[in-house]
């Protein structure tokens, strides 16, 4: 099988657009094994914090700094993900973090603006390259609570991150004044869809009012000469060794036993 692997035409867009947008990155076989392990993970909620938006929503977050011997390490170590990363970013990358994400329904919150190096810049990482994989789990629509980014928006650079609706958020006077200039776009998947966008990408998510669950699972890379200049709560460079893609299957059945 044929895995994503980004050419002049993709780089061209995640240069100018700050995301590019991959249809099946993962196949309906791989999306279905990732889903099972996540929903029969006894570990995965007690791990997990819970983030409240301004109106009372809730969205459960389980972040891990480390690599281990688990599925959700083998979707951060896969050529199709990392490589690609690389490609984009235009260096080597490693694994920063990732994270399940589940916005459940009816309850799920909402996230505000943001760029995510809005958060990282304080954990000493003195450039923006870096970048992030958004995987649908679930299908994410409207009404789910899908992904909103503004196309070309990482050009403006690091925005001041302050207390947004109970959020740490981008300024939201220059947020207001970059929406009356430029468009939204609601990044509508479906399980097994990948969404690669840069760290200065602003973007956000509504509440979940369907009765559908939003489960997502994040992939975060920094670029190995960008490794942070003081120890934080996220890794330092460390090579990554990635998995051969089509040995992905295989692992996961394994993993499931």
């Amino acid at each position: 099988m044929q895995h994503f692997s980004a050419g002049p035409t993709e780089q061209a867009q995640f240069s100018s657009q700050g995301y590019v947008l991959v249809r099946a990155l993962f196949d309906s076989k791989e999306i279905s094994l990732i889903n099972q392990y996540a929903r029969s993970d006894a570990l995965l909620k007690t791990r997990a914090t819970t983030r409240k938006d301004a109106l009372g929503g809730a969205t459960t977050l389980s972040l891990s700094n480390d690599l281990g011997d688990d599925l959700y390490s083998a979707v951060v170590r896969t050529a199709r993900v990392a490589e690609n990363m690389s490609a984009f970013l235009g260096e080597e990358v490693y694994h920063y973090h990732h994270k399940m994400m589940l916005k459940e329904p009816l309850v799920g919150g909402a996230w505000e603006w943001h760029q995510d190096y809005g958060y990282w810049y304080d954990y000493g990482c003195l450039r923006p390259t870096m970048g992030s994989c958004f995987i649908a789990v679930d299908p994410a629509t409207r009404s789910n609570g899908c992904l909103q980014i503004i196309p070309g928006s990482h050009h403006l650079g690091r925005m001041n991150h302050m207390s947004v609706g109970g959020q740490t958020g981008a300024d939201p006077e220059r947020v207001a004044a970059l929406l009356d200039r430029s468009r939204v776009e609601y990044v509508e998947m479906e399980p097994g869809d990948g969404l690669f966008f840069h760290g200065n990408l602003l973007h956000r998510s509504d509440q979940n009012t369907s009765p559908l669950p939003r489960w997502s699972f994040i992939c975060c890379y920094n670029t190995k000469s960008n490794s942070p200049y003081k120890q934080s709560r996220h890794p330092s460079y460390s090579p990554l060794e990635l998995i051969d893609d089509a040995d992905f299957v295989q692992l996961a059945a394994r993993q499931l036993g």
